[in-house]
């Protein structure tokens, strides 16, 4: 064995964490978990050990070592999944069986929300967190969230008592009223961004919870809060994946290649995402995402909503770029290392356009990613960036000169376009969300607002039932009042009466 592998053997800590195999170009080529990184590890290299072909051959690729600590096995689970989901290791893929495969699914906007697993996630409107590749050991981690963040896992028909699961501490007490939906939901709120790796802000938000209901003389739900801050405390403390980023750069081979590519003077630590969504010009929205060092970095997020809604992308970015780069926000927000433009050349020249009317902002790399080939689009002489052909060969890639830009395409498999992918699908995803938002709150803006005790959750559920508020005033008022009750039925009847729904 190399001397270079028995000194990072040696190094081995006692502590749980997550492993990283790389290869002799210094891919990634595995990703693992384990309780004790130093004896897990080290069995991959004891020849006394039994292994299969696959695994013979992984061992035989491996030409270096790296690892991160965490405090616990629960946060080595969740950091792995999240790491073989933004690296793809090809020896992950290939040693997997994919019946083993696991998703926590969580219905949130359900009018009863559940938590379960599932081997395959569905456009159903849930949330899915995953892959997992050992249903076992989710299962694990999830009871022991259980007790920090009680949720029901089914809905017992016609059930108005609550379970023994309630009695124990276990589930909410939905069915008869020890929890309203609102409460359970935030409690699953933070569920799901103890799952994503946001355990320091859902400490601070208890905190502040339970000192406020101190100070409100409301001791019964500050000792309830108190309680579940010291089991959250017990599950150990979250240090290594969060919006703010614990890893190090050296470990993303992804920022290294690029800044080779491009010929940057400085490591990409912080890249922007942009896009623009709408629906033929209306709600016209875009999103600014950050990544640090290869990670998302939610607290730096920003969006934006166009102040004419317009159907023309590149006005809209061009309008979205001016107002990011004035000096205010320079100030404000930071620089980023380089920027990506979520389309081709004419989303990036639109782009460009409005950065150079900012001199603070002139000397920022910018590049587009083009969606159908994943071409990496680069303005000659206004990018900020010094194309490496010699990278070009390493990389199996090629360039492609059109007019002032050049198109470059390497494989979709690299480090650099994993990275790149990343950035861009955030953005959309963000800019996507941002726009239903506003359409969803456009659509149910209407004559409903007026009516008293009829508010937000009844106004959708009247309006999937009877699709309009024409349809509404033609219901039938017992209809109504299985609908929504007998009381808000009868206010509905007496705004009817006086002519103002319309």
């Amino acid at each position: 064995m190399k001397d270079k592998l028995q000194d990072k053997l040696a190094a081995l800590p006692s502590s749980p964490g997550v492993y990283f195999y790389r290869d002799k170009d210094g891919e990634i080529i595995y990703i693992g978990k384990a309780a004790k990184l130093k004896n897990r590890v080290r069995q991959y290299f004891q020849r006394s050990r039994y292994r299969d072909p696959k695994t013979d051959a992984l061992v035989r690729e491996i030409a270096d070592i790296d690892w991160m600590v965490v405090d616990s096995e629960l946060d080595a689970l969740f950091l792995e999944a999240e790491l073989i989901r933004r690296y793809l290791p090809r020896y992950n893929i290939l040693l997997r069986d994919d019946k083993s495969l696991a998703y926590i699914r969580i219905d949130y906007d359900s009018d009863y929300p559940t938590v379960s697993f599932t081997r395959r996630p569905l456009d159903d409107g849930a949330r899915y967190f995953g892959p997992y590749t050992s249903i076992a050991a989710i299962r694990q981690a999830m009871k022991l969230l259980r007790r920090v963040f009680p949720y029901a896992t089914k809905r017992q028909p016609n059930q108005k008592r609550a379970s023994l699961h309630y009695h124990l501490g276990l589930d909410p007490g939905l069915e008869d009223g020890r929890t309203s939906l609102d409460e359970y939901r935030a409690n699953l709120r933070r569920l799901m961004a103890y799952i994503s790796g946001k355990r320091v802000s859902i400490v601070h938000e208890l905190e502040r919870e339970m000192k406020s209901a101190a100070k409100e003389q409301n001791y019964e739900r500050a000792a309830k809060i108190r309680d579940q801050l010291e089991s959250l405390k017990r599950l150990g403390q979250q240090i290594v994946f969060s919006d703010k980023d614990f890893l190090d750069l050296g470990k993303d081979q992804g920022l290294n290649d690029l800044k080779i590519l491009l010929g940057l003077n400085k490591d990409p630590k912080r890249i922007e995402g942009y896009d623009i969504s709408h629906m033929q010009g209306t709600d016209v929205v875009a999103s600014m995402v950050v990544f640090s060092n290869g990670v998302s970095n939610k607290t730096q997020y920003r969006k934006f909503k166009t102040k004419y809604d317009i159907n023309n992308d590149f006005y809209n970015m061009h309008e979205t770029i001016k107002r990011r780069f004035n000096p205010k926000h320079l100030r404000d927000w930071g620089v980023p290392d380089l920027v990506l433009i979520d389309g081709g050349k004419g989303q990036l020249e639109a782009a460009l356009d409005a950065r150079d009317l900012s001199k603070e902002a002139s000397d920022i790399a910018f590049i587009g990613l083009a969606k159908r080939e994943e071409q990496i689009v680069i303005d000659v002489e206004r990018s900020n960036v010094n194309l490496n052909h010699l990278m070009l060969p390493k990389l199996h890639g090629h360039a492609v000169a059109s007019n002032q830009f050049i198109l470059v395409t390497i494989p979709k498999s690299s480090d650099i376009v994993k990275l790149l992918q990343r950035v861009r699908d955030e953005s959309h995803r963000f800019a996507v969300s941002y726009h239903s938002t506003l359409k969803t709150k456009r659509v149910t803006t209407s004559s409903l607002d007026d009516i008293p005790g009829i508010g937000p959750a009844t106004k959708i559920k009247l309006l999937k039932k009877y699709g309009s508020v024409k349809g509404i005033s033609n219901a039938d008022i017992n209809d109504l009042t299985q609908t929504v009750g007998k009381t808000k039925a009868e206010s509905i009847r007496l705004y009817l009466q006086s002519g103002k729904l319309q």
